[in-house]
This record gives structure tokens, sequence and C-alpha cells, in this order.
């Protein structure tokens, strides 16, 4: 099959299919008389298990590992088993932070509960005063412009 053929069946865009080819993370496909690449149903399978590992928003680091145990599935699968492990502690890392960042949104909304002019509204004179300070979102004022 070609390349648009292989995008449709693995629902990969031709252009990360490339990057994915100069990366080596499928193989370099056969050719034709004519020069064009051929790809198989392996490729499609490859580029479906990239593709999830992606999903699971794994690096390309981390794919690469799981990838060379896939090639070699005699070996122990020992460090499958740490790289997720690793995986899972940064996706736990990464929540705790995203629930810090709800926390501070929550908090610049609460400083403008209805609409009313752009010059008074508190989410917009929170933002600017913690650009002011960056990793900041300042305590609720008790002080506010009427609406």
């Amino acid at each position: 099959m070609r390349i648009g053929e292989l995008a449709h069946a693995s629902g990969t865009p031709i252009e990360t299919i490339r990057f994915y080819e100069r990366e080596g993370l499928i193989p370099v496909p056969g050719r034709t008389e004519g020069n064009y690449r051929i790809y198989t149903q392996a490729h499609v399978e490859r580029l479906c298990f990239i593709r999830q590992c992606r999903t699971l928003d794994m690096a390309l680091d981390e794919v690469r590992v799981l990838l060379r145990f896939k090639d070699a599935p005699q070996e122990d699968c020992g460090e499958v088993n740490a790289l997720l492990d690793e995986h899972i502690g940064h996706v736990a890392h990464r929540i705790r932070e995203l629930q810090v960042l709800e926390g501070q949104l929550r908090v610049l909304r609460a400083e403008c509960p209805s609409p009313h002019a752009a010059k008074d509204c508190g989410i917009l004179q929170g933002i600017e005063v913690a650009a002011g300070e960056p990793g900041t979102v300042p305590a609720r004022r008790h002080v506010r412009s009427s609406h």
C-alpha cells in the first residue's frame, strides 16, 4: 500500500508517518520500480501501536523502548514494567499540577461573577497582577470595582 492508504488504514497523518520513519520508529518501506514507498500490514500494526502509546501520553523515547521489547518478544519485560511505573508517576504528578491550576482558575473566575465593562473585570485584573509575579494567582481581593 502507498502512504495515503497507510495513513487511512492507521488513522495517522502522512506527515506523522514520515516523521516516525525519520525517527526510526517504523521500518523503512520497500520501493516499487517507480520508486514509490510500499507499506505492509506490519506498518499499519506498528503505527497503531505507536498511536496507542501516544494516546497514553508516552514520549517518543518511551515508545522506542516499548517497540524494542515488542521487537524482542523473548526478552524479560521488567524494563517495560519499570517504564510504565515511571510514566504513571509522571501522570500522577501532572494530575496534582492540574488540580492546583484548576483551583487557581476557580479563584480567578470568582473575581468576575457577572458580565460588566472589561475595564472592571476582576479576571483581567487578576491575570495582569499575576503577570507581574510569574507562577502566582493573587488571592481574592476584598475591594472590587462596581459592576
